[in-house]
């Protein structure tokens, strides 16, 4: 399991990024059918909530959860309202700015202003393995083919709708290139297992 040092130091949540050698039990989360979009959904029981890529909770002791495999993961915490969001962010997912929806229901949610949220972006596929075609690369401002950066794309998006920069982690890791610790599609095709990634609220203020 990987823990952001961020994340770890708020007393009312618990977190991790998982890994290829860990075993989660998603069926005690709040989970949903990822289906490569910018869709967010509230949850507030475990179970699958709907079809989606983010969902966000102020409900203590249900877990939100993602499933990846070279997407990146994203933790997200409101550190004045005690509400987290996990997010599911592939190119499609970036590219329609996944994150700023999320910030978007946090705050019709819950109030949430983006100064106050605390975000870490987990591992995924790095820019050294992420080389993708035109179409995908026009999606990100660029001219040609070439590598992409989600990690760092979900990072300059989030510092735009207003979370400090100083607020953002990246835990770092890619997953196609470490075998041992990660599943990744690109490299393991339709064999790739998923990681599960989550974030609750563990008591009420």
């Amino acid at each position: 399991m990987i823990y952001s040092s961020l994340l770890s130091g708020i007393p009312w949540l618990r977190h991790g990024f998982g890994t290829r050698l860990d075993s989660i039990a998603q069926e005690e989360m709040a989970s949903l059918r990822q289906i490569h979009s910018a869709i967010v959904l509230p949850a507030c029981r475990a179970g699958v909530v709907g079809e989606g890529d983010a969902l966000v909770t102020a409900v203590a002791g249900v877990p939100v959860s993602v499933r990846t495999a070279d997407c990146y993961p994203i933790l997200l915490a409101d550190l004045n309202h005690q509400a987290v969001a996990s997010v599911h962010a592939g190119w499609r997912g970036t590219a329609a700015q996944i994150v700023i929806a999320v910030l978007r229901a946090m705050e019709e949610c819950f109030g949430t202003q983006s100064a106050d949220v605390m975000a870490a972006i987990g591992p995924g596929i790095g820019w050294c393995c992420y080389e993708v075609g035109v179409e995908v690369a026009r999606q990100f401002g660029m001219p040609q083919a070439g590598c992409i950066d989600l990690a760092a794309a979900n990072r300059n998006q989030l510092i735009a709708a207003g979370v400090p920069d100083s607020n953002i982690e990246i835990t770092g890791g890619c997953t196609r290139c470490d075998a041992r610790q990660f599943h990744s599609f690109r490299r393991d095709k339709e064999r790739a297992g998923r990681m599960i990634s989550f974030i609750a609220v563990t008591k009420p203020f």
